[in-house]
């Protein structure tokens, strides 16, 4: 930058010996405004003339949640970030589409602008959305999701696949395994047989049935008064941070981890998303498109280190408050894995989509860096 400046000084004193040093200060600031706008990462600065974008998001926490507060600071704070070009408002659960059909069909109509779901709600909409978040005993580090979505191609599937409903998937935004809370003992598959369970749906209901298990699918926000008034006997939801925001230890007494290290075999690394209408993402500026992009990947590890931090606290709560922590044993494990595999297959065939994004995950598990899969697991199955 100091270079630049001094040069364009030379010249300014070639042309006219007389306006030294104030001209030179105005170029060096004309030249510094292009140079900050000019980067993907950096803040923006907006001109006189520029018009704010606005962008209506609605996520899928509910309001005063862990959750909900680390979206709506992020939120708010993006209008600064982008030079005041692009400004997003947040909305809660439920504030402007009444559930989650309603969200999918708001933001691809453009009454919103985007949405912060749970990937995986639409796999009645999209069945490859069950592959873009983790499912029973699939892979169950963040850090392999990040691979696989941003070295491997898995976000450019994803891009392909949401363009055919009028969308664009922005980027995927890490969050927490998800556990279960219950009203009487669970402590093993065995323990599934009878139990009416709160769970997402797709692939993760089908893998519980297995085991014997009644499941239905709620939103979160309705997860309380079902297991208040015993209409169900257990449910699944995110990790301790949300679930203590939304009362569980009320109306549970009990918390099932998966082995030891890993807090969930059904659903290890529960991701969210920034999903926007494709409309309005073409209508952004590519220099805007790349700082959202960014934007997401920053937020997306500061909500996962939050949600963390958050959930070691409210553990703490829940055993103070009477819980107590089962887990399930590696013998589980080898079971849940037994009856997820040839459910992988049957959800992978329901379209082409969710066939090329189970390949690149599935080839990802077998290669020898992971050791997730062998040939014997998947023996007599096929895409």
């Amino acid at each position: 930058m100091q270079e630049q400046g001094q040069k364009k000084d030379v010249a300014v004193e070639k042309k006219s010996e007389g306006n030294g040093r104030r001209k030179f200060l105005k170029t060096a600031a004309a030249a510094g405004a292009a140079v900050a706008a000019s980067s993907a990462v950096g803040p923006f600065i907006q001109t006189a003339k520029a018009k704010t974008t606005v962008w209506k998001v609605q996520s899928t926490w509910d309001a005063g949640t862990s959750g909900y507060t680390l979206f709506e600071e992020w939120c708010n704070g993006f209008k600064e970030k982008s030079g005041g070009e692009l400004d997003i408002k947040p909305f809660p659960a439920k504030s402007v589409a009444a559930d989650n059909n309603a969200l999918f069909e708001a933001v691809k109509t453009g009454v919103l602008q985007g949405m912060n779901p749970f990937t995986l709600y639409w796999a009645g909409k999209i069945p490859a959305s069950v592959f873009l978040s983790s499912y029973p005993a699939g892979p169950d580090q963040p850090a392999q999701w990040d691979i696989m979505f941003d070295a491997l191609g898995m976000k450019e599937l994803a891009r392909e696949i949401y363009a055919k409903h009028g969308l664009f998937y922005v980027g995927h935004i890490h969050h927490d395994a998800n556990i279960i809370h219950s009203k009487k003992p669970v402590n093993s598959v065995a323990d599934f047989k009878g139990l009416k369970l709160r769970v997402p749906g797709g692939m993760v209901a089908e893998v519980f049935q297995s085991f014997g298990a009644s499941t239905v699918s709620l939103p979160g926000s309705d997860i309380f008064p079902a297991l208040e008034k015993g209409t169900i006997d257990a449910a699944d939801y995110v990790g301790p941070a949300v679930n203590w925001d939304l009362g569980f230890a009320q109306v549970t007494k009990y918390i099932l981890f998966g082995p030891p290290g890993l807090m969930s075999v059904y659903q290890p690394v529960d991701l969210m998303d920034l999903t926007v209408n494709l409309g309005a993402w073409k209508r952004l500026d590519p220099k805007m498109q790349a700082m959202v992009e960014e934007q997401v990947r920053i937020y997306s590890n500061k909500h996962y280190l939050g949600i963390q931090k958050r959930n070691v606290e409210a553990l703490a709560q829940f055993v103070e408050a009477g819980s107590q922590v089962n887990r399930m044993s590696q013998e589980d494990m080898t079971a849940f894995r037994r009856n997820a595999v040839p459910i992988w297959f049957n959800w992978a065939k329901k379209s082409p989509g969710a066939a090329k994004v189970f390949k690149l995950q599935l080839d990802f598990m077998m290669n020898d860096l992971m050791g997730y899969v062998t040939a014997e697991d998947i023996k007599g199955q096929s895409l």
